[in-house]
């Protein structure tokens, strides 16, 4: 993911404005982002497991 890249977007829209193709790649990247920081947090959430008083493990029920 270029989050870089996205600053820069950012930045560049702020201080002068974006062409029309920078607008289609600044979303384009923040899409893609966004997408990236869910299956991250999907599989980390997917990961934790619950241990009760008696040490038995159950996962993390959705």
């Amino acid at each position: 993911m270029n989050l870089d890249r996205i600053n820069e977007l950012y930045k560049k829209q702020v201080e002068v404005g974006l062409t029309e193709e920078e607008k289609v790649e600044q979303t384009k990247l923040r899409k893609e982002y966004i997408k990236a920081f869910r299956n991250n947090l999907k599989s980390q959430l997917d990961s934790i497991v619950i241990v009760d008083e008696n040490g038995n493990k159950k996962p993390l029920k959705k």
